[in-house]
C-alpha cells in the first residue's frame, strides 16, 4: 500500500480543485454493509429481493414491508464516521478538496465535517410527509410502533431517498456536473460505477487526474492514472495535508 500512497499523495500535493466521488464502499469501514460485494446487502437472502424492496413501485404497493426492511438496513443511525470520512473533511478544511459528491444517505460526510456535500440519492435524516409536504426528522420514521409512518394530516411519511425507479434531483444532478467540470483531480472510491445516471457523472471530468480507490475493477480504471485496491479510510488517512 505504501507504493500507491506516495502515488496519491504526489497528486494530491499537484493539485489545486479536488472532488471526490463515493459510493457504499465509503461507509463499509463504518460497518454499514454496501450493495454488491460478496458480502454486500444484494447478495443477502430474503424473501423479496432488497432491489424490489428498495423501488418506488414496492413502497407505494407494500409501504409497511418497505418500512420494516428500511428500519433494519438502511437507517444505520449507530453509524459513526471513520477515516475516509474524517480525512476528507480535513481535505477540503485545507482547501484542496472542493465537493463531496457521494451516493450515499447516511450523513457520514457532514457528521465528519465536510461542508460541501452532495447527495445524489438523498439523506435518511430528511423526511416529508407525501400529501401536505411538511418536512420532519428521522426520528418519525425509525420508530417502529408506527409500522407506516404518519403525518398528523394522515399522510404518509417518506424519505427524501431516490429510489428505484424515480428520477434524481436535476438541480443536484447540475450541482455534481458544474464541480466535476472544475474539478483538476477526480477521486472516485467504493463505487462500482454500474448504478446510473449518478455513475454517468464522472464523464464529465476533463481535468488532469483521476484516482480510483475500489477493490474491484471499475468502467473507468482504463481512464485513470491510479487504481487502488486498498480501504480507503487506511489509503486516505495516511495522506500528508
Amino acid at each position: 500500500m505504501e507504493h500507491a500512497v506516495l502515488a496519491l499523495q504526489k497528486i494530491i500535493d499537484a493539485s489545486e480543485r479536488i472532488v471526490f466521488f463515493g459510493g457504499a464502499g465509503v461507509s463499509t469501514e463504518s460497518g454499514i454493509a454496501d450493495f454488491r460485494s460478496k458480502n454486500g446487502l444484494f447478495s443477502q437472502k430474503y424473501r423479496v429481493p432488497p432491489e424490489t424492496m428498495l423501488n418506488r413501485l414496492y413502497f407505494d404497493a407494500h409501504p409497511d414491508e418497505f418500512f420494516a426492511f428500511y428500519r433494519e438496513k438502511m437507517l444505520n443511525l449507530w453509524a459513526k464516521p471513520n477515516q475516509a470520512h474524517t480525512a476528507l473533511a480535513k481535505l477540503e478544511q485545507n482547501g484542496k478538496l472542493a465537493a463531496v459528491i457521494t451516493q450515499n444517505i447516511d450523513g457520514l460526510h457532514q457528521a465528519a465535517g465536510s461542508k460541501n456535500v452532495i447527495e445524489l440519492h438523498g439523506s435518511v435524516f430528511r423526511n416529508h410527509c407525501m400529501d401536505c409536504g411538511r418536512a420532519y426528522g428521522v426520528e418519525a420514521v425509525a420508530d417502529p410502533s408506527q409500522p407506516v409512518p404518519r403525518c398528523s394530516c394522515g399522510g404518509i411519511i417518506k424519505p427524501d431517498v431516490v429510489l428505484y425507479g424515480e428520477p434524481l434531483d436535476d438541480a443536484l444532478v447540475d450541482r455534481a456536473i458544474g464541480e466535476i467540470e472544475k474539478a483538476d483531480t477526480l477521486i472516485i472510491a467504493g463505487t462500482s460505477l454500474r448504478v446510473y445516471p449518478a455513475a454517468g457523472l464522472v464523464h464529465w471530468f476533463k481535468g488532469k487526474h483521476t484516482v480510483v480507490i475500489n477493490y474491484d475493477a471499475t468502467d473507468m480504471d482504463s481512464k485513470s492514472q491510479l487504481n487502488i485496491r486498498f480501504p480507503i479510510g487506511e489509503v486516505l488517512s495516511s495522506i500528508i495535508i
